[in-house]
C-alpha cells in the first residue's frame, strides 16, 4: 500500500459559484465584462485551491507484471502453487506437529522440483508426470488424515489409518527427494565432464598432480641457475 495526495474538486465548484453570482450581480455587456468575470473566477479558484488541502488517500501498489517462463513451465509452477496452498491449508488444520513437519518437507521439495522446470526445460516431461500423480495423491492423503483428526475420536481404526498415512508421508518424502536428485543427474554428468577436461588440461601442463608440480618447480629453479 502507498499514500498519494489527490487535489480536491471543491475549488472548481467554488469558482463556478463565484462566476454564477458575478453574472447575477454585474453586467455582461462587453468583452471587458467577460474578462473581468474570468479574472474574478480564476482568482476565486486559486484562493480556494491554496486554502483547501489535498486529500491523502491510501492506494494499493500496482501488481507486478507476471513473469513467464514458457507455457509448459508456467503450468508446472501454477500446479505447484495450488498444491502448496492446499497442503498449507491442511497443515494449519492438522494438530499433529510431526505431520506438520512432514508437510513442510513435502512443500519444500515440491517447490524445488517445480523450479527445475525453469532451469532445465528438458526435465519438464518428468516433472509433469511426477506432479500429475504425486501431488493429488499427497493432498488426498492429507485430507483423509484431516477428516479423521476432526472426528475427535481415538478409535483403533482411526489410529491405525492415521499411522499408515504418517508412514506413507515418509515414503513420499523419500520419493520426492529421489525425483529431485534424478532431475539433477544431467547437471552432475556435465560437472563430471568439466572436471575431467580440467584435469586433462592440468595434467598436460604438468599441474595435475603434486609430484608433477614439484617437478615443474624444480625445472624452473634449475633454469634460473
Amino acid at each position: 500500500m502507498r499514500q498519494r495526495k489527490r487535489r480536491s474538486a471543491l475549488p472548481v465548484y467554488i469558482a463556478a459559484a463565484v462566476f454564477a453570482l458575478y453574472t447575477l450581480v454585474l453586467p455582461l455587456y462587453s468583452i471587458w465584462h467577460f474578462l473581468a468575470a474570468a479574472l474574478v473566477t480564476a482568482g476565486a479558484w486559486l484562493l480556494a485551491d491554496r486554502l483547501i488541502k489535498p486529500v491523502t488517500e491510501t492506494v494499493p501498489e500496482p501488481e507486478p507484471a507476471p513473469v513467464s517462463y514458457g507455457e509448459e513451465a508456467d503450468a508446472i509452477l501454477a500446479e505447484a502453487k495450488i498444491a502448496r496452498s492446499e497442503m498449507e491449508r491442511l497443515a494449519g488444520s492438522i494438530p499433529d506437529g510431526d505431520v506438520k513437519a512432514k508437510i513442510a518437507a513435502l512443500i519444500s521439495l515440491s517447490d524445488r522440483i517445480a523450479q527445475d522446470a525453469v532451469q532445465d526445460k528438458a526435465d519438464i516431461p518428468a516433472i509433469r508426470k511426477f506432479q500429475s500423480y504425486f501431488l493429488p495423491s499427497t493432498v488426498g492423503l492429507l485430507e483423509s488424515y484431516d477428516r479423521m483428526s476432526a472426528q475427535g475420536v481415538a478409535g483403533t481404526n482411526i489410529s491405525r489409518a492415521q499411522e499408515s498415512i504418517t508412514q506413507m508421508l515418509d515414503t513420499e518424502i523419500q520419493a520426492f527427494q529421489k525425483q529431485l536428485d534424478a532431475l539433477y543427474q544431467n547437471d552432475a554428468l556435465d560437472v563430471d565432464a568439466d572436471i575431467r577436461v580440467m584435469q586433462q588440461l592440468l595434467d598436460r601442463e604438468g599441474l595435475g598432480r603434486e609430484d608433477a608440480l614439484q617437478e615443474l618447480l624444480r625445472k624452473t629453479e634449475n633454469g634460473k641457475e
